[in-house]
Order: structure tokens, then C-alpha cells, then sequence
């Protein structure tokens, strides 16, 4: 993993980085064709939907519409309720303490909390992106290194190309959005 002060780059690309509960479950193998396709399906359908809780495109308000405060409005109302049903989820399915991750369509770097695994093992990497989506991107994959201190970095079987397209998306706006924020402060006079 690297981290310059503008960018992460894992395995050479562009990688969304936060500070996510993470779980690394051990498996003996790599699974079979058909369930990485009903992996893949399921991380789609999980980035999709955060990737719809986290939009941050604010329409600005149309003063030639009459609904468009009303629609400001009930846009505020519903990410309060999400909010409030991420804390009841959260409550009540405890996740892995949150750590520093980086990942991309390639693969991901994290510190794990508890015991490391060596590095070649194989199993599966979960990634809860937020308290709203209760389930967990869950993806397939062998540990390429592995330090004393804890430090993991696994490789992913290739993902579907959808996944993959979707997950460099989540990267780049992440990256956009944290350069934005510095330079911003900057531009005011």
C-alpha cells in the first residue's frame, strides 16, 4: 500500500482507503465458479446500494419549482432514517472493531486486529462499508504478505467486470472528493 498525500495506490491502481470494521475468514481453498459468481453478485448489488446512501450530488433547488424544498425536505428526513436504522443494525449485529483499509478491484491492505494469517493462505475478506448496508463486501482471496505487526495485504481472485468498474468508481470519487477538500480551503479568500 502506499499513501502519498494525495493518493493510495494498491497493486498499482487508485484504492479507496477509510476506516472500516474488517474480517478475514480462513478458508481451506479457493471457492468453486459458482460461488464467486453469487459473491460477485452480492458485492454488486452491496456497492450499488452504498454507493446510493453516499451520493453526495446535491440537486440545487429550482426556485421555479414549487416541490423542489418539499424535495430537499424528505431527502433530509430519509438520511436521518437511514441514519437512525444504521445505529439499530449496528446494535444489533456486532462488527469487527474498525481498522485502516485500503482496496481496490485488485485487492486490499489492512492491519488486522487479532492473530495474522501467514502469508499464500487462502480464504475470504469481509468490508462493512457503512452501518446502513448490513451485509459486508465479501471477496475471495490468497495473502500475498504478511508482517509481524500485523500488516496484511491479500490479492482477490478477479472480480466480474461490473464489480470491478463499480469498486475503481468508489475509488475515484473517493480521491476526487479528498483532493477537493483540500484544495478548497485554499480557494477562499
Amino acid at each position: 500500500m502506499t499513501d502519498t498525500t494525495d493518493t493510495v495506490v494498491l497493486y498499482e491502481e487508485l484504492a479507496f482507503q477509510d476506516v472500516l470494521p474488517v474480517l478475514w475468514r480462513p478458508a481451506p481453498a479457493c471457492p468453486d465458479p459458482q460461488a464467486l459468481a453469487s459473491l460477485s453478485e452480492r458485492n454488486l448489488q452491496i456497492l450499488q446500494t452504498w454507493e446510493a446512501l453516499t451520493d453526495q450530488s446535491r440537486v440545487e433547488p429550482d426556485e421555479s419549482s414549487p416541490l423542489s424544498g418539499e424535495l430537499q425536505r424528505l431527502d433530509r428526513k430519509l438520511t436521518l432514517l437511514l441514519d437512525l436504522v444504521g445505529q439499530i443494525l449496528a446494535a444489533n449485529r456486532p462488527r469487527p472493531a474498525p481498522v485502516p483499509v485500503c482496496f481496490n478491484a485488485l485487492g486490499a491492505a489492512w492491519r488486522a486486529a487479532g492473530p495474522a494469517p501467514a502469508a499464500g493462505a487462502a480464504g475470504t475478506l469481509e468490508i462493512h462499508l457503512h452501518e446502513c448496508v448490513a451485509q459486508p463486501l465479501r471477496f475471495a482471496a490468497r495473502v500475498t504478505e504478511a508482517s509481524a505487526a500485523g500488516d496484511i495485504t491479500v490479492r482477490f481472485l478477479p472480480l466480474e467486470d461490473a464489480v470491478a468498474a463499480l469498486i475503481a468508481r468508489v475509488a475515484f470519487r473517493r480521491h476526487r472528493r479528498q483532493i477537493a477538500g483540500r484544495l478548497g480551503p485554499q480557494r477562499a479568500p
